[in-house]
């Protein structure tokens, strides 16, 4: 029996599903005089042997698109079985949702009233960027989705057969379009590009989900026994808002100027009067009553006449369209007070238009309440909180742009600023920390900046200075709802976050405050290394104590209304698991955060977590609802912030339903999660001696490996990463400052290239052997580790995702890769290592977890099945054209290795698509 056959006697809805969109592939490729490369068709078509000398692009591009076919099947799949499990079952039947969850709550004792009065105090913030960047062309993307739709529509089983019929006929169409449009990118996409992607997200997806969101909360609540009015009355529902580092994030990325930051924040500004304008128009159409102004509240009355007077006055006249539909009026003037031209997109800040997003709620608010005193109370609940939530969540902004920049750059500015100022930044460099923590805590003392506004700066200071005076005119103009935060990237001590302050006085972003200087803006560390998430808890302690930061975070909780001072402090999943493996990565950041959270409250600072997550196991990634029990308690205290990256974004939010399913993950998951763990005790982990061990043992022998003298050659001739820091799929460069060494190489091209032979060690190295060791040395801590795997979510949610990228990996095609590098000495050592790791470690998992792979991950392993079948000649090509392109450019016979190149990244883009994920 066939490899598809076997998977869809399994489950047989998501993989008929594929044969269906195989078939009609096959039918498009032979109408277009393709009949020979449609017998090469994956899964449906019998296999042969590929000559690699005459592996066509077509047939790369076969495989690429059977691929994402093949990823549409079973996103498809997945929802659908959630469909049917909550008409089958019910609606807590599925695990992280909002049912689920308050159900859970119940059982835990909580009340109605206390859920509700939570719910609106939760903030979840999705940050998304370009980085790994997905390897798929925008215009692709946009195809995919087509075709995903379709699909969905299929499923209505109300369509007649001719109907039906039709639907397939436009699946062919959208399959001819895949099929004729080139699927990677030739030349590398710019920021306004990447931009561009991210805005359609935020604009065209995000405003529909989290309205669909708000239904299905009600739907939830009222499933659970509580009273619907409860919830709607108060307006309780969890703050969600976005995030966007695409032109804003310049660590290693000298593509981001000032300009481009200039220009992103225009961008979404223009954006958002877009998403506001599109809701209003529709919530103009609805409110289509008759009603007179002398039937309005005289509240509302006033507020009406006001804004009917201002635009006599400006206008000279002004004719009411809408004048016995007052509502509908009403709605008209909220649009006319926008700050924008519509007929070309101008911004228009006149003494008429809102200058706040708040002043536009307001106005809202109003019109809501005289629709609930008329009785219209269904269409204030709908339509009205509808138009109230989107702008609520996207403002004038759209999405909340982050300022990143690595702590080395800034240090450099400062010394260059020094330089401008004669106070010698050659010299300040070599000295001793505390020294340079006393000048720059003296200057503090000071708002007068180094250099006058025309003073010539060199590279490092004229970037940073330029970019903080972007961020300054944009705050002073349109106020501060646009900018999330300075993140400072590579954070090791007090002193790299307290440079910032200097750099910002030098732009005019500090303000002066009764006891001394104040940054308008959060200032947040980063801290992505082991040995910085050891020192962070101290490093955060300095840093509330710092005068600065606390008159800091005093002014910018007054800014911002809130009850609380707010500390934001970014996490890094990636170079922490580069640096020390997945185990001591993981049980490090778990350790950091309960501590820092200790921090926060010795100093009365609420901690705000941001979670720097990428799209891959080894950066992080795993299902969402158990990420968020995994968190310590007291961690998230109803506040998440953590990146959506790349690809990701397309595989959690390309289509409405997933894009709800995810953001309910998180929103649902994090009420959870905060109300179940709220406490002020100090947290330890009843198993922290086993999780030290297995930390610091799993580092050590996954430190051993890298440290290997001949490790980084065996890597670089054993993964295709020479081709992948060639590729176009991304603009930020794959390196931080060129150098060729495993500490300078970015965590993403490091996941990547790995993942691309298929022996993920990013997500498993160094975890056999420690368990073996322990269990052998400790019998009574592995025993007890075995006994906590089901009922602990840390250990469970850590141990899972490695069994995962276990059941990913392939010796037998990682060995055909590792011969590529049997000129390095100690080559077959390596190799030898890295296998017998890989089998210990699924032997010992298989021990843990005591479940075969096939009956605890079932969709996984079928998946995984039948990708590799068809992933194998994909790989062959891979390796034969590494040999050929590296060969050619050792030659010197550029012309000829050029089109060898850009046939190998189009391989490395089908596989990338196979296994859903770059790094």
């Amino acid at each position: 029996m066939d490899t598809l056959k076997i998977v869809q006697n399994k489950l047989p809805k998501v993989y008929d599903d594929l044969e269906f969109l195989l078939i009609c592939l096959k039918e498009v490729m032979i109408e277009s005089d393709e009949t020979e490369l449609a017998n090469d068709i994956p899964w449906i078509s019998s296999t042969k042997d590929f000559d690699l000398n005459t592996f066509t692009e077509k047939q790369l591009h076969l495989y690429s698109t059977c691929f994402q076919l093949l990823n549409i099947a079973e996103v498809n799949g997945a929802v659908q079985n959630r469909r049917k499990r909550e008409n089958e079952k019910s609606m807590a039947d599925i695990n992280g949702l909002w049912s689920y969850n308050l159900e859970l709550l119940k059982q835990n004792g909580f009340t109605a009233d206390e859920i509700v009065s939570q719910l609106p105090k939760i903030h979840v913030e999705p940050v998304l960027t370009a980085h790994p960047t997905e390897a798929k062309r925008t215009v692709m993307l946009e195809h995919l989705r087509e075709l995903y739709l379709l699909v969905v529509k299929r499923e209505n089983k109300m369509y007649s057969k001719m109907e039906q019929e039709q639907i397939r006929k436009n699946i062919k169409i959208t399959l001819h379009r895949i099929w004729r449009t080139s699927d990677i990118y030739t030349e590398k996409p710019d920021v306004s590009s990447e931009l561009d992607n991210i805005t359609h997200y935020l604009s065209q997806v995000f405003p529909e989900v989290i309205k669909l969101h708000d239904r299905h909360l009600i739907q939830a609540w009222e499933a659970a026994g509580f009273k619907r009015n409860l919830i709607q009355k108060a307006n309780s529902f969890p703050k969600i808002t976005f995030g966007n580092w695409v032109g804003g994030d310049r660590d290693g990325h000298p593509l981001v100027t000032a300009s481009v930051t200039r220009n992103t924040l225009f961008k979404l500004r223009e954006k958002a009067f877009e998403v506001i304008r599109k809701e209003l128009l529709g919530l103009q159409k609805n409110l289509s009553f008759s009603f007179t102004i002398h039937q309005l509240s005289p509240e509302l009355r006033k507020r009406y006449s006001f804004i009917y007077q201002d635009l006599k006055k400006i206008h000279g006249s002004y004719t009411l369209e809408y004048k016995n539909e007052v509502f509908k009026q009403f709605v008209e003037f909220i649009i006319v007070k926008m700050p924008i031209v519509v007929s070309n997109n101008k911004f228009n800040e006149g003494e008429l238009t809102y200058r706040l997003p708040s002043e536009l709620i307001d106005d809202l608010y109003l019109l809501k309440k005289d629709l609930i005193a008329l009785g219209a109370s269904e269409i204030a609940y709908t339509d009205m909180n509808d138009a109230i939530r989107v702008v609520s969540t996207f403002g004038f902004h759209l999405a909340k742009l982050d300022i990143r920049q690595n702590s080395q750059f800034n240090e450099l500015a400062l010394s260059q600023l020094m330089n401008a100022a004669q106070l010698d930044g050659d010299g300040f460099f070599p000295l001793e920390l505390n020294d340079k923590i006393e000048f720059v805590n003296k200057e503090l003392n000071s708002s007068r900046p180094f250099t006058l506004p025309a003073t010539q700066l060199e590279t490092e200071a004229k970037a940073s200075i330029d970019c903080y005076r972007i961020v300054c005119e944009h705050i002073n103009k349109y106020g501060q709802e646009a900018i999330g935060s300075l993140i400072v990237s590579m954070t090791r001590n007090v002193y790299d976050l307290l440079v910032v302050y200097l750099l910002e006085r030098e732009a005019g972003l500090l303000v002066n405050t009764p006891d001394g200087l104040a940054s308008q803006i959060p200032l947040v560390p980063l801290f992505e290394t082991i040995d910085d998430l050891v020192n962070s808890s101290q490093i955060l302690d300095d840093f509330l104590s710092h005068p600065i930061t606390k008159n800091s975070l005093k002014w910018q909780q007054k800014s911002n209304g809130a009850d609380y001072m707010l500390q934001q402090v970014m996490i890094g999943y990636s170079d922490s698991n580069k640096d020390g493996g997945i185990f001591a990565s993981q049980w490090y950041l778990h350790q950091a955060q309960s501590q820092l959270v200790e921090i926060g409250r010795k100093h009365n600072v609420k901690i705000r977590f941001f979670h720097g997550k990428g799209g891959s196991i080894s950066r992080g990634a795993g299902p969402t609802h158990w990420f968020l029990r995994a968190l310590p308690p007291g961690s998230i205290n109803g506040d998440l912030r953590l990146t959506e990256q790349g690809e990701t974004i397309e595989r959690k939010y390309a289509n409405k339903n997933n894009a709800l399913y995810n953001i309910e993950l998180l929103t649902a998951g994090t009420l959870a999660a905060s109300l179940l763990s709220r406490n002020n005790e100090k947290y330890e982990h009843a198993l922290a001696p086993e999780l030290n061990y297995l930390a610091n043992q799993s580092m050590f022998v996954y430190k051993e490996l890298t440290q290997d003298p001949n490790f980084i050659k065996f890597y670089e001739k054993a993964t295709p990463i020479d081709a992948i820091e060639q590729s176009k799929i991304g603009s930020r460069p794959s390196r931080r400052t060129g150098t060729r060494s495993l500490s300078d190489l970015r965590a993403i091209p490091w996941v990547f290239s790995w993942s691309q032979c298929r022996f993920n060690i990013t997500s498993w190295y160094g975890v056999g052997t420690t368990l073996e060791k322990m269990s052998q040395e400790e019998p009574q801590k592995f025993e007890r580790l075995r006994k906590s795997v089901q009922i602990d979510p840390f250990i469970r949610y850590v141990l899972t995702n490695v069994d995962s990228s276990i059941a990913s990996s392939d010796e037998k095609i990682f060995r055909k890769y590792a011969e590529l590098a049997s000129d390095v000495p100690g080559s077959i050592v390596i190799f030898n290592k890295l296998s017998e790791e890989l089998n210990r470690t699924r032997r010992m998992i298989d021990v843990l977890l005591n479940i075969a792979l096939v009956d605890r991950r079932t969709n996984h392993y079928y998946s995984t099945l039948l990708r590799s079948e068809a992933m194998e000649p994909l790989h062959e090509q891979q390796i034969f054209l590494l040999k050929k392109w590296r060969l050619l450019t050792a030659e010197g016979k550029t012309e000829e290795a050029d089109p060898i190149l850009v046939e190998l990244l189009r391989c490395i883009n089908a596989i990338a698509g196979a296994i859903g994920f770059t790094g």
